[in-house]
């Protein structure tokens, strides 16, 4: 299946050709190709994917003008994908918290399944490289967000998904209403209503090693006020 491999950037240059090389190493072979979807970064993240654009003909830039948010970086790229033909779709951030070796089980999973979730929440999958309080925050986020809305996926919140065109459709990206963070449990939660075949699987998600996290309590706390929200508009 045609798969589109979408990752949001903003100020990613220590890790973008890295990410985007070993990709590629990866699925080599599979039919897919590589979004940057970069938010007008000030360093020099869109001039290293256009130098690497000489060496993969599957690599795309869709550059914005500000710094939009992930929720409208994903939407913007499953509509840039589905224009130019891809069937499916696999989120995944710059940094390498997503790890690229699980990408050939996503694929794998989208032939029998609409979304897939890597998730840091079923037996076998953790999380390496954060404090206590953070795991409790993460943790906590999930079980509150499935308890508000009567879902039972594990991980709400993570980011690391794979989708199939046709259930993205059914969501109807038009109707997202989350702007951060809460687009992933908003969309998972979207999918499960429309009676989506989702399959959980454990990944071991590791902190990223350069860079500094987009993440805040804030952004965070606001993500849960939304689900509420997310609950009787969805």
């Amino acid at each position: 299946m045609k798969t589109l491999i979408i990752i949001p950037t903003f100020n990613e240059e220590l890790n973008i050709e890295s990410i985007v090389n070993s990709v590629n190493d990866i699925l080599k072979g599979c039919d897919f190709g590589v979004l940057v979807v970069d938010d007008n970064s000030k360093d020099s993240t869109a001039k290293i994917v256009k130098s690497l654009q000489n060496k993969y003909e599957n690599l795309y830039l869709l550059e914005r003008g500000g710094k939009y948010g992930l929720a409208s970086a994903y939407i913007d790229g499953f509509k840039y994908g589905a224009d130019l033909g891809y069937k499916a779709f696999i989120q995944m951030d710059a940094d390498f918290s997503h790890n690229p070796d699980y990408l050939p089980i996503i694929f794998e999973k989208l032939h029998d399944n609409d979304v897939v979730i890597a998730s840091r929440n079923i037996k076998g999958g953790k999380v390496k490289g954060w404090g206590l309080l953070r795991n409790i925050i993460s943790k906590g986020g999930s079980l509150y967000s499935r308890l508000i809305l009567g879902c039972p996926i594990k991980d709400l919140t993570g980011g690391y998904n794979g989708w199939r065109l046709d259930i993205l459709n059914k969501i109807g990206l038009n109707n997202i209403i989350s702007k951060g963070y809460a687009f992933q449990i908003e969309m998972k939660y979207r999918a499960y209503v429309q009676g989506a075949q989702i399959a959980e699987f454990p990944i071991v998600f590791e902190d990223r090693k350069f860079g500094k996290s987009k993440m805040n309590k804030r952004i965070f706390f606001e993500a849960l006020l939304n689900v509420v929200k997310i609950k009787f508009i969805a």
